[in-house]
């Protein structure tokens, strides 16, 4: 497993000050700010984040805070994350006991009684990571025991008279869309997750876990367009877009889930840089949207690059998804190595560390995804 963490930033010339005090400002801005915060402090010990477009605390969001907070050694905001997760969002009894509701109200109440597998699998990822760095409490800040349990649930609901469905398919091991669902989100599929799930896991799911992972890089390989990169939101396991309208909308394109893949394929690269044919899509999406598409990039797209027509919902984060997929650029980007794929992952990079961060209304999903960047990008997206 690579532990080396490549700084990014530093290779192309930034210096470690000014990448210092810019995540400083990063982490003030999404936590702390009172104008601008995601982040809001509930009473003495809990805390939610806010999807501020849709005014609702989300399993995505909580869990991605969490996250973000083992990675930046705040263990205080982590534990309040959590609380207000196991408190509100966590289901004890029904079809769907042991898993998060994924859409909570602000003052708590459930908005839904269904959960939402990236939620999930980022929660897990969180809580062997918070048991490592900080050592395990007790009830449910014994972060490892709580991470297994969770898991076992995600993929043995269902058996032996366990009540629901579970969050991976048991027979080709991709993760649903949501419990039951007969296809998949390319976004969900987190190899890197998995790697680490399949050591951490209790003992009888690790050879699950394992092949998991193999079988999601090999998921993204084929899921990623052969010319511009791009994944659908929603997929078939065989990687092609599902092309049925939902009653939320439009989601075999390329939008606002799937500017999450090839962070992801850069991310998992960079940790452990297995390479089945994913890391291509970096190149090719890089390539579409800095050079084929220069002139306006930031729009809604088929996978085959083709414009509907609709300005991106979310461009801040296109960007700097984008630019973290430089992390499968495996040429150093510090001018040593002049090929195209290198001068264009440098170009992103800088055009992304330029990009300040997004302001209004939207802000919540852009900053979340802006934040992950940066922490990948300056090396501070780590294994605990």
């Amino acid at each position: 497993m690579n532990r080396e963490y490549r700084n990014i930033f530093r290779e192309i010339g930034i210096s470690e000050e000014e990448i210092t005090k810019r995540l400083q400002e990063i982490v003030h801005t999404f936590f702390y700010d009172e104008t601008e915060r995601v982040y809001h402090p509930v009473g003495e010990d809990m805390a939610y984040i806010e999807d501020t477009g849709n005014h609702d605390a989300r399993t995505e969001g909580m869990s991605y805070g969490m996250m973000m907070c083992v990675q930046l050694d705040r263990k205080e905001e982590f534990d309040r994350l959590w609380k207000w997760a196991k408190t509100y969002m966590w289901m004890d009894s029904g079809e769907n006991e042991g898993y998060f509701a994924w859409s909570c109200a602000p003052d708590g109440t459930k908005n839904a009684n269904g959960p939402a597998p990236d939620g999930e699998e980022y929660f897990a990822m969180a809580l062997f990571f918070a048991a490592h760095r900080w050592g395990d409490g007790e009830g449910i800040f014994s972060y490892e025991k709580e991470a297994k349990e969770l898991l076992r649930a995600c993929l043995h609901k269902g058996e032996q008279g366990r009540a629901g469905e579970p969050m991976w398919n048991r027979n080709n091991h991709q993760i649903l869309f949501v419990p039951g669902s007969p296809f998949t989100d390319p976004s969900y599929h987190l190899p890197h997750f998995y790697e680490l799930f399949a050591r951490w896991a209790y003992e009888e799911d690790r050879e699950f876990w394992k092949k998991a992972a193999k079988v999601s890089r090999q998921y993204l390989a084929s899921a990623c367009h052969p010319e511009t990169g791009m994944s659908a939101e929603y997929a078939h396991f065989d990687g092609s877009p599902v092309y049925e309208e939902f009653a939320w909308g439009q989601h075999g394109y390329f939008y606002s889930d799937a500017y999450r893949t090839v962070a992801n394929i850069g991310l998992d690269y960079s940790w452990n840089g297995i390479d089945v044919g994913q890391r291509e899509a970096a190149q090719r999406l890089q390539y579409f949207l800095g050079v084929t598409n220069r002139e306006n990039p930031y729009m809604t797209y088929k996978i085959d690059g083709t414009s509907v027509g609709e300005e991106a919902l979310h461009p801040v984060g296109m960007l700097a998804t984008t630019a973290q997929a430089s992390l499968a650029i495996p040429e150093r980007l510090d001018g040593t190595t002049d090929s195209e794929t290198a001068r264009l992952a440098r170009e992103w990079v800088e055009r992304f560390f330029r990009e300040p961060m997004r302001q209004g209304v939207r802000r919540y999903y852009d900053n979340c995804l802006y934040l992950f960047a940066y922490l990948a990008l300056s090396g501070n997206y780590r294994i605990w």
